[in-house]
């Protein structure tokens, strides 16, 4: 089975500290510290020449201040289970560093982490670690504000709340949960996938969509199915889960079974659905379709779930 991208079990979030900010103003301090960069949101990395495998590239708080960076309120990212070194995670806007040629240089490149995920040249641990720090830069940069009064708010706990100054209103990074569903056909030899005007020339994938207030989770995939693709659901199961960064999604991986197989398809959603049979499904993982259709990428819990049906595993 293909391991779904899932948080990382590298760091110790340390979750019954960080609220205290004399513990993370030490960390930050300490020399055993290191700090990835998120410039615009993209990880900054090391490769090979060939850009065939690569990691996160690890800054000490000198090397940083050396090039002129203002590292302030960096998210904490945890501890290493092995070593106890802390990792934090530290956000900024190219535009507002654009005068600093030194700092420019030391983080570059920086990669958009939606194509280090699906090229799968950096470890799936690393990939997670940068998923975190992403999902908490997208929330910071849009809870700067409260949304009970409309004052600022500030950072605590290394990242992970904020506090309205005016009215005391704690806000939380927020995960949405979002249904991710293959639907096997009644007979159980074909599986529905669809294809998003978003997705690459060919490619199809399982459907999804967020859950809804008030909603369970077989009922958002029942619900998603029928909206989208027409076919009406009975049985539900789960599979797996998948933390995905895009911006701060949890998803929720399922097998659902068909009840009815005609289509009526949602042209707002989806350009193209169909019944795909094993083999085909099988041809379109491995590369091989006739057509030159093909799947979900390694790294994404619909590749899992793919792969499961294609090995009867489902």
């Amino acid at each position: 089975m293909i391991p779904n991208l899932r948080s990382s079990s590298l760091l110790d979030r340390q979750s019954n500290k960080r609220s205290d900010p004399e513990y993370l103003a030490s960390l930050v301090r300490n020399a055993d510290t290191r700090f990835t960069v998120l410039l615009d949101h993209k990880p900054v990395i090391v490769s090979n020449e060939a850009r065939t495998e690569a990691s996160l590239r690890w800054f000490t708080l000198a090397e940083l201040v050396s090039a002129g960076l203002v590292v302030a309120d960096p998210f904490f990212l945890g501890v290493e289970r092995t070593g106890g070194a802390a990792r934090f995670a530290v956000a900024i806007n190219e535009l507002r560093i654009r005068h600093l040629p030194a700092a420019l240089q030391l983080l570059a490149p920086a990669v958009d982490l939606r194509s280090l995920a699906m090229q799968g040249i950096v470890s799936s641990e690393e990939v997670s670690l940068a998923g975190k720090a992403k999902a908490l830069a997208h929330w910071h940069d849009n809870a700067r504000c409260c949304g009970r009064c409309g004052a600022a708010t500030h950072l605590r706990d290394g990242g992970w709340r904020r506090r309205c100054w005016s009215c005391g209103t704690d806000m939380f990074p927020r995960t949405d949960p979002v249904v991710i569903m293959l639907v096997e056909h009644p007979d159980r030899q074909s599986c529905l996938l669809g294809r998003s005007g978003r997705f690459a020339p060919k490619m199809y994938s399982t459907l999804a969509g967020f859950i809804e207030p008030g909603e369970d989770i077989a009922d958002a995939v029942r619900r998603e199915v029928m909206e989208e693709a027409g076919v009406e659901v009975g049985d539900v199961s789960y599979h797996s889960t998948q933390p995905w960064p895009f911006p701060h999604s949890l998803m929720i991986g399922c097998i659902a079974q068909a009840t009815t197989t005609e289509l009526t398809i949602d042209l707002e959603e989806l350009v193209d659905a169909r019944w795909f049979s094993r083999e085909e499904c099988r041809h379109m993982i491995e590369g091989t379709h006739p057509d030159g259709l093909s799947g979900p990428g390694r790294q994404a819990i619909a590749r899992a779930l793919l792969t499961a049906f294609v090995e009867g595993r489902s």
